[in-house]
């Protein structure tokens, strides 16, 4: 057990989870370990994963998922090709970037490229302790979620709408 681990505080936990999202986000394109990114915390991998679960209210490779799923969005808007894109983001290969889309968005990369275009998103309204629930799937998973207040239902669907403009809509 590490120092930090024996005198661990609340002001020293909330900095030891600050330095570990910079560092995550500042080197997601390498898609750091957990065991590397516990060893720059100096803190074990499983008192890492605890910890940063329990002040980020997800686990550090959750984190580092999101950090690479929203940069290849942001290429995958700007014409790069899903082969191009799965390398500038740190995967593998496209199976990599396939199975980041897939779990996360509910499609697949090139049907997020295309504005979800021959896909199909079904989607209601649903009351929750947040308001009104906008909830999309497709036929592999959760494709979008948001919330809309009284009234704004219409303006919400229009700007989930508008990520995917080439997709069928049901609701």
């Amino acid at each position: 057990m590490t120092q930090i681990e024996t005198l661990s505080t609340p002001a020293s936990d909330y900095e030891i989870v600050k330095k570990t999202l910079a560092f995550i986000h500042e080197n997601w394109r390498e898609q750091p370990s957990l065991e590397a990114i516990a060893e720059r915390a100096e803190l074990s991998p499983t008192h890492l994963q605890r910890l940063f679960t329990r002040w980020a209210g997800l686990s550090p490779k959750a984190f580092l998922q999101a950090v690479t799923l929203d940069h290849a969005r942001s290429l995958l808007r700007d014409s790069a090709s899903i082969l191009d894109t799965a390398y500038e983001v740190g995967l593998s290969g496209p199976g990599r970037l396939h199975d980041l889309f897939v779990t996360h968005e509910g499609m697949t990369p090139g049907s997020y490229k295309l504005g979800g275009k021959g896909l199909t998103l079904r989607f209601g309204f649903h009351d929750c302790p947040f308001g009104r629930a906008l909830v999309m799937i497709t036929d592999q998973g959760l494709a979008g979620l948001a919330f809309a207040d009284d009234g704004q239902e219409k303006d919400t669907l229009l700007d989930m709408q508008s990520r995917w403009p080439g997709a069928a809509y049901i609701e």
